[in-house]
């Protein structure tokens, strides 16, 4: 890996709040001389080299909408709801992998604009101005025409430091990665079992009693997760109990804890004027609110600690060990909700920067709050060296292909995904999206619009419980692959491509992924009996079976979720 700077890097950049970034320099074969770097009027550019076709890339942060970049324009911003491949992202990060042996990383919270196969034209701009005599821009060739280049724009910035990161395959470039921002986080056993969401109007009550439902029917569930009702207020929040709902939310912990579960806590980051501390955390605010809440600067120690001392002091108190934080994305897709890109932030930040590291600074501030707590919780917006922070991605977009896509790109990007289940417009679509979950980094179902489990309304209790317990048999892979990425940076979940980079059979499966060390998973979707399989080379027997199936490519027709183990890689 090997770091060069280019012009002068802005202050606030991800590396500044990576608590363990750890950079190595050690030789790379990257011709460091080709990348050429210039300000301009719209901050900095980068140019490097690119052999377009057959070279592919892969990366950007989370991606619903693309997967292969060969030959594409990206432009990340952070935005839920993607609805379309332009780079919108719950989670975008300036990285990207390519078959050719390198990956390379920006250190920027900026929205970077990415040119995949632009050619230049051999010319260079000198002077605008029109000469008097010919009425002709002034110009000069500037070596060969037709280069092939990846053309990058980074808006504001006056410079940049780019990381070039090389390696056998995209794995090997990927953990390399992830170990730059300190490896992947450590997590509880408990944090890999059912997840189950419940009812956001639960009572007390009604949370004892799906926890007794869960252990009567025998389902592995370890987490129950409460809604925005446990709040007095929650668009924007006020962090306090609601009593009448949760008159003793310590006697609920208890009886949870006797039967084996543990509680998480919906909220989000909008400082509601019935909050205790609103007035308090006002001058650490920027000067712009969210649904009439303040939006605390997370990167402000004094900001952290209003934060910090009312979850530990009112909320957390032995109680709960996990959080799923909201909104702390934005959307210009539903409702244009959030702050403007030109917020001011005491910390001296905008808005286009603090979108960016939003989620990375307020996951920081809950896990400071938790004070070593193990958890493993959610959260809406990933970024830029965030691979240490124990919190799975999730999305308000609900289509299961994009789901799966998700899935396979977190897998590029030091990131965690989680295709949670929420609801199905028939049997099948439930049970085909439990299977799913089943086989990913957080086993979660959303229950938050549902009185009773979803599983009741389509009469498949007994058919969703065998395969909720399948959940178990993959809980010792998941614990071992999680151990690896703490220490080596291997993600969890990987796309075929990584691991077999060489092979030209995978650039563009995305519908298909490896999970932990050796098992490939190939979830079929509602309404489609069968499905196309890739099998790399190896010795691979089904997952469920043991029986022996040859490498390449076939058709597969099953109830299942089709799963086949490499034998090759155990």
């Amino acid at each position: 890996m090997k770091r060069i700077r280019f012009g002068t890097p802005e202050e606030f950049v991800p590396s500044k709040f990576c608590k363990n970034f750890n950079y190595v320099e050690t030789d790379v074969k990257y011709d460091v001389s080709k990348i050429r770097g210039k300000a301009n009027a719209r901050g900095y550019t980068l140019i490097l080299p690119y052999k377009g076709e057959p070279e592919s890339i892969y990366g950007f942060g989370l991606q619903f909408r693309q997967f292969n970049f060969r030959l594409s324009r990206v432009a990340i911003k952070t935005n839920a709801d993607p609805i379309a491949p332009t780079g919108d992202s719950h989670a975008p990060v300036p990285f990207f992998v390519s078959t050719e042996g390198y990956g390379i990383f920006l250190d920027t919270a900026r929205n970077v604009e990415y040119n995949m196969g632009n050619k230049l034209s051999g010319v260079k701009i000198v002077d605008t101005a029109m000469d008097s005599g010919e009425g002709k821009p002034r110009s000069i060739i500037e070596g060969p025409a037709g280069e092939c280049t990846i053309a990058i724009q980074i808006p504001v910035a006056k410079g940049v430091d780019v990381y070039i990161i090389e390696g056998d395959t995209i794995t090997d470039i990927v953990a390399q990665y992830n170990m730059l921002a300190g490896g992947g986080p450590e997590v509880p056993d408990w944090g890999l079992g059912v997840f189950y969401r419940c009812h956001s109007k639960y009572d007390a009550e009604k949370v004892k009693g799906m926890a007794d439902y869960m252990r009567e029917k025998e389902i592995p569930c370890t987490i129950l997760g409460l809604e925005p009702g446990w709040q007095t207020d929650c668009y924007p929040c006020s962090f306090e109990w609601n009593k009448e709902r949760f008159p003793d939310p310590d006697d609920l912990n208890n009886y949870l804890a006797e039967r084996g579960f543990h509680i998480n806590l919906w909220e989000h980051a909008f400082v509601s004027p019935k909050a205790p501390f609103y007035n308090e955390i006002a001058p650490y605010c920027s000067n712009y609110d969210v649904w009439e809440g303040h939006v605390p600067d997370f990167s402000l120690p004094e900001t952290r600690k209003f934060f910090i001392d009312h979850h530990r002091n009112n909320i957390i108190k032995g109680c709960i060990d996990g959080f799923k934080l909201d909104e702390c994305d934005s959307s210009d897709f539903t409702g244009a909700w959030s702050f403007p890109n030109m917020a001011e932030f005491p910390s001296g930040m905008d808005g286009e920067l603090y979108h960016a590291l939003f989620g990375t600074l307020y996951a920081k501030t809950m896990l400071e709050a938790l004070d070593g707590k193990p958890t493993l919780s959610e959260i809406r917006q990933g970024g830029p060296l965030y691979a240490s922070y124990p919190f799975v991605l999730y999305s308000d977009l609900y289509n299961h292909e994009d789901f799966i896509r998700g899935t396979v790109s977190c897998g590029f990007n030091g990131l965690l995904w989680t295709p949670e289940v929420r609801h199905a417009d028939s049997k099948e679509e439930l049970l085909r999206r439990l299977q799913t979950a089943v086989f990913s980094c957080q086993c979660l179902i959303n229950a938050w619009y549902c009185e009773e489990a979803p599983w009741v309304k389509w009469d498949c209790e007994k058919e969703a419980i065998e395969i909720l317990k399948l959940r178990e048999k993959v809980i010792p892979m998941l614990k071992e692959a999680f151990e690896t990425y703490h220490k080596t940076g291997v993600p969890p979940i990987r796309a075929l491509v990584s691991d077999y980079t060489s092979d030209p059979n995978v650039v563009d499966i995305d519908n298909q992924y490896i999970f932990c060390k050796n098992l490939v998973v190939c979830p079929i979707f509602a309404g489609k009996t069968e499905r196309k399989v890739y099998l790399p080379e190896g010795d691979w027997v089904d997952f469920y079976t043991g029986e022996k199936v040859e490498s390449g490519t076939f058709k597969v027709s099953s109830e299942n979720i089709p799963v086949y183990v490499n034998r090759a890689r155990a």
